[in-house]
């Protein structure tokens, strides 16, 4: 049995933040044009569940998941 991958804290300075803009503000991808390709391919998960809306809301609290890593939105 595999353990999950830790989960890193990402402060955003705020309560929301939209997932396009955190995949980028986390680290995850370099460009706008990458982020975008991978939530419409379903590869982005936020707490568990395939989303493919770039524009989704993410909350304090939510888990972003993408290739193996995990993080986690924080204030």
């Amino acid at each position: 049995m595999t353990n999950p991958a830790p989960i890193d804290d990402v402060p955003i300075g705020g309560e929301v933040i939209r997932l396009g803009q955190f995949l980028k503000f986390a680290g995850l991808f370099d460009s706008g044009g990458n982020v975008k390709e991978a939530i419409i391919d379903g590869n982005v998960a936020v707490n568990g569940e395939v989303d493919r809306r770039r524009g989704r809301q993410l909350q304090l609290g939510d888990i972003v998941s993408f290739d193996g890593r995990r993080v986690r939105v924080c204030p």
